[in-house]
């Protein structure tokens, strides 16, 4: 992103305050003394010197700026550091504002205007003049703080944009991997867990069977509960859900792990702390159930202990196994394959931490993991509030400086004339339009209303305050802030366009409801008000600034007729709003048309990034149909019928069936030329890549959405979920599927930008297909209605 580049904008200013003065003078005929044009060039070389390095020191040079000038100003003649007082104060104050944040601007805007305005009033009292000059340097000043805080916003926009797009393609060509690797990582995890049990459990069963016969009944039993156990989780492995809402809190899960180790007569002690959810608890989870695991498999009967500590700093897991019993049998010694240790350290790594292993002193084995604790990502810093005092206190300290010479010195009483300056109440006219336009986005309405009535008071202020300068200069002034909210652009609608608050059935003429396929239907809803639209305002700022400009014009007395005066206002009013409106204009198309095309390419990555993951999954998956699943249910038949020993043998063949299928994982890496379009079994994936793309989005599904769903309804409720999370806006979204009398429900909210017509388009489109229904509102809701009908006999088990 280029910055333009404004260095030569100091030797540009020098140049035009040395045509200012000396040249004037010179001109005139007037030669300046050698005093004061060393004065000068002691003042201007310094302040020129700062502004070319304002950028690194931007509040220093502000500083440096304003005292030199203000310091020159009274050695020379009138006019010496015109320019540099006002425009090189404005170039630095509008540094600040592009460098520095919005606490930082104000104040240094804030302080800059008072410490000028004190300056005056130590030396003679507030005139109507001095008041005027005030309130036109304090609009210089926020001119200039207003247009640096909006390049900088703008340019923290396009940054963030980039950002975000980045951010989105490293995750499109991530998100497959992460996928084969946590289908790898679960994959292992589930079958060497509770098949490695059922093994251990047969052995030892078998090795007992003279004298504790029971024991074979309950490896029986715990083979089929077993085998029943990992097909469940091998399915959920294939269509995980894509929220964690429904699963128990972390320490009942590590309890409940620690009591299965404990049926199969693994001795183990544990102190687990309450873990929030997250990644630390499922990489704990994780490392504590592959320890135990290998601790059954390699160590049975040996005491273990498990220990997870959760502070502030860290979170400590430790599981420590003592030696293994001496003539204990190790019946799963030889089913590992290698990947454990890698796949510990991988958990730990993915959630922050580090791993270590190793061997205890009693001949044992320790696995120890330090993860990220409470504090972990905690973003506050502990010196923000001390900074804002420090910058506040220097700020006053600052400004209360020129009072100082009031102590020793007082000043000659001068009369003024009127008790109210007008002078002063336009300086409170100005700050009450400033802190006016700090509202506009917030409440728009109101604001505009606020500017509107604060115009009108601009003549009645010249004619209370005995304002004697030009009559329209008030009114002007009164002008510049409504030109200032029509040209940024704020938060109304275009006339004609589309808006949220009033959507009309898609496809049906006005007044008109549309009926049949793909029906759009309006929920009701409070009465809303009416929204804004550019051409009332516009209409408005005319009328309202035309007022002004009449009122101004026959209180001050002419000799032109009422109507006259009122039709020559409008005409000078008229095209200056008309031009502040054309620049909003274009400014908010510009921004939408940006937002559109980033939405659009942030879409694509999604579609892509969901799509490669998803043709991952299914490959493995697949593999998995034919392997593990198979080998296990060849073992709940052996358990079923009573065959202890070939339940176990089958056991060991789903776990080799296993290690084959997760090396055939880790080498077919390239994903097939045809990829399968993702269902709702992908809205995982989905909502994990809107994650990674700095939206946080939250899906739940009901426990009445059926097991299986005909291949058209899960196709059209996945592409439309996909659609209206991936279209614009970054505040929290929660998708929420329900089934209910033969009809899907699928509920977005969080989502404005699916009142678009071009996004409503493509959802009616989709439910158009399935004779659906599609509803929107309130602003940020969506619903879509699909008919469960029987389809073409194309059905998917989830």
């Amino acid at each position: 992103m280029k910055r333009i580049d404004d260095r030569p904008a100091p030797v540009l200013l020098l140049c035009a305050q040395a045509v200012v003065w000396p040249g004037a003078a010179l001109v005139r005929g007037e030669v300046p003394s050698a005093y004061a044009l060393l004065v000068a060039v002691l003042v201007a070389g310094p302040v020129t010197a700062v502004l070319a390095l304002r950028r690194s020191r931007p509040v220093t040079a502000l500083v440096v700026v304003a005292v030199a000038c203000a310091l020159g100003a009274g050695p020379l003649p009138v006019g010496a550091t015109a320019v540099l007082g006002t425009a090189g104060v404005a170039l630095a104050l509008w540094t600040v504002a592009t460098e520095r944040d919005a606490f930082t601007t104000v104040v240094c805007g804030v302080s800059l205007a008072v410490w000028q305005l004190l300056y005056g009033l130590t030396l003679h009292r507030l005139s109507d003049r001095d008041g005027l000059d005030l309130v036109l340097t304090a609009l210089l000043y926020a001119a200039a703080c207003g247009a640096g805080m909006l390049a900088r916003r703008s340019r923290s926009a396009r940054r963030a944009s980039d950002d975000l797009l980045r951010r989105a393609e490293s995750e499109r060509r991530r998100l497959p991997a992460v996928e084969r690797r946590r289908m790898e990582r679960e994959l292992h995890d589930v079958s060497a867990h509770h098949l490695t049990a059922v093994v251990v459990t047969a052995g030892a069963a078998l090795g007992l069977r003279d004298r504790r016969p029971e024991l074979a009944d309950e490896a029986l039993r715990f083979a089929v509960d077993t085998g029943h156990e990992v097909t469940r989780a091998l399915g959920t492995l294939r269509a995980p859900a894509p929220s964690d809402s429904g699963l128990p809190a972390p320490e009942e899960r590590l309890l409940g792990l620690v009591d299965g180790f404990r049926r199969i007569g693994q001795p183990v002690d544990c102190a687990i702390d309450p873990l929030p959810e997250g990644a630390v608890a499922d990489a704990a989870y994780g490392i504590v159930r592959e320890a135990l695991t290998n601790v059954a498999r390699y160590a049975p009967g040996a005491a273990t202990t498990v220990r997870c500590r959760y502070g502030d700093d860290r979170t400590d897991v430790v599981v420590t196994s003592g030696a293994p019993l001496p003539g204990a049998p190790a019946h799963a010694a030889d089913l590992g394959g290698g990947r454990g240790q890698g796949i510990l350290r991988s958990r730990a790594r993915e959630a922050g931490g580090t791993l270590t292993t190793g061997p205890t002193e009693d001949g044992g084995w320790e696995v120890r993991a330090v993860l990220p604790g409470r504090m972990a990502g905690a973003g506050d810093r502990p010196g923000a509030r001390g900074y804002r005092a420090a910058q506040v206190t220097a700020a006053a300290g600052l400004v209360l400086q020129p009072l100082l010479p009031v102590l020793a010195i007082r000043a000659e009483e001068t009369p003024t004339g009127s008790d109210v300056s007008a002078g002063v109440l336009f300086a409170l006219l100005a700050a009450a339009q400033a802190v006016t336009l700090l509202w506009l986005r917030r409440a728009p309405r109101v604001a505009y209303g606020a500017l509107g009535v604060l115009a009108l008071l601009w003549p009645a202020a010249a004619a209370t305050g005995g304002y004697t300068g030009p009559v329209l200069l008030p009114p002007a002034l009164g002008a510049l802030a409504t030109c200032v909210a029509l040209a940024s652009g704020g938060p109304v609608r275009a006339g004609g366009g589309w808006s949220r608050s009033s959507p009309r059935p898609l496809g049906a003429p006005d007044g008109q409801p549309a009926q049949g396929r793909g029906e759009l239907r309006e929920r009701p809803r409070r009465r809303r008000s009416r929204p804004l639209t550019r051409p009332v305002l516009l209409a408005g700022a005319i009328t309202v600034h035309t007022a002004a400009v009449t009122t101004a014009v026959l209180d001050r007395g002419t000799g032109a007729p009422a109507w006259a005066v009122a039709t020559a206002a409008l005409a000078g009013t008229a095209p200056v709003m008309c031009a502040a409106h054309r620049v909003g204009t274009l400014r908010a198309r510009r921004a939408q048309a940006t937002r559109a095309e980033r939405d659009g390419r942030l879409g694509a990555l999604t579609g892509e990034a969901v799509r490669d993951a998803w043709a991952e999954r299914r490959r493995i998956a697949d593999g998995l149909e034919t392997t593990v699943l198979a080998r296990t249910a060849g073992m709940v038949a052996e358990a079923e019928a009573g065959r202890l020993e070939a339940a176990a043998e089958r056991a060991r063949e789903a776990l080799a069936a296993m290690r084959a299928l997760l090396d055939a994982v880790r080498d077919g890496e390239a994903g097939p030329a045809l990829r399968p379009q993702p269902t709702l079994q992908a809205l995982d994936l989905l909502a994990r890549q809107c994650r990674a793309a700095g939206r946080e989005v939250e899906i739940h599904l009901t426990g009445r959405v059926p097991g299986r769903l005909p291949a058209a309804v899960d196709l059209a409720a996945y592409h439309a979920a996909e659609t209206v999370l991936t279209t614009g806006g970054e505040q929290p979204a929660t998708l929420e599927l329900d089934a209910s009398d033969g009809t899907l429900t699928l509920t977005a909210t969080g989502v404005p930008s699916a009142a678009h017509p071009a996004v409503r388009e493509r959802l009616a489109a989709r439910v158009a297909a399935l004779d659906g229904a599609l509803t929107t509102g309130p602003a940020d809701t969506v619903r879509l209605l699909l008919p469960l009908a029987p389809g073409d006999g194309e059905e998917r088990e989830r």
